[in-house]
């Protein structure tokens, strides 16, 4: 199988538990750093499948990357490579797709709930689960493209996740990892103890029962996942 082409936007927000995943069902994957200067391919021709990860940036920044990655989904589309985005990088999937990316009237940092909305897309992405929490840390969120359907909400966000046959763009991190928890509380510290509103949660709640809150998160992810891969070529 070709490898599954993971591209990442910042050092401490990379594939989490997208790579454990990938490596315990035995998927090739290859680590495309922006971060560090390299560039999105002009082809979809070696990969298996595409998937974007977060980023502090916002995808309608002038960044001399992101409309060359916004093309090669809208390229991957079109030849049905399945595309996967995790919070800037569904976003960039709703962009490229023909969505709205703005600002929100609030952040929202933390853990919270999200429920599955009760349409035949979102059940056939999350089966009989109605509800779960989640990971959040984002200021901005997508519409939805046309012929993309909502498979889930939140109190502060009605876009949290879209499908599109077997693309898969969404708001939250069901990527999460412990470690990845504890290092984005810690470089948001100030920012986040200064936010005194309902959808941001104090460090302290962000890290409070974390080793059980990211064992369900990964359930949550493993089912997402597999459904994913289940496209790849």
């Amino acid at each position: 199988m070709k490898p599954v082409a993971i591209f990442r936007h910042l050092p401490i927000e990379g594939p989490g538990y997208f790579a454990t995943f990938l490596d315990n069902n035995h998927i090739p994957w290859q680590l495309i750093k922006i971060d560090a200067g390299a560039e999105p391919p002009d082809s979809v021709d070696s990969y298996s499948g595409l998937v974007f990860m977060g980023g502090p940036m916002s995808v309608n920044d002038d960044l001399p990357w992101i409309e060359s990655s916004l093309k090669l989904i809208k390229l991957a589309v079109a030849h049905d490579i399945p595309v996967l985005g995790h919070c800037l990088g569904g976003q960039m999937m709703a962009k490229a797709l023909g969505g709205v990316v703005k600002q929100d009237p609030f952040k929202e940092m933390g853990w919270g709930k999200v429920k599955v909305p009760e349409n035949p897309v979102a059940r056939a992405w999350f089966d009989d689960l109605s509800e779960f929490e989640t990971f959040h840390w984002h200021g901005e969120s997508f519409s939805l493209p046309e012929g993309a359907t909502c498979i889930l909400s939140s109190l502060y966000c009605e876009n949290q996740a879209f499908a599109m046959g077997i693309h898969l763009g969404m708001q939250c991190h069901v990527e999460m990892t412990e470690r990845m928890v504890k290092d984005w509380s810690d470089v948001s510290f100030e920012e986040v103890i200064q936010l005194n509103v309902p959808s941001v949660q104090s460090p302290a709640e962000i890290e409070t029962n974390l080793t059980e809150r990211v064992t369900k998160l990964n359930t949550v992810a493993d089912r997402l996942y597999t459904k994913w891969i289940a496209a790849l070529k």
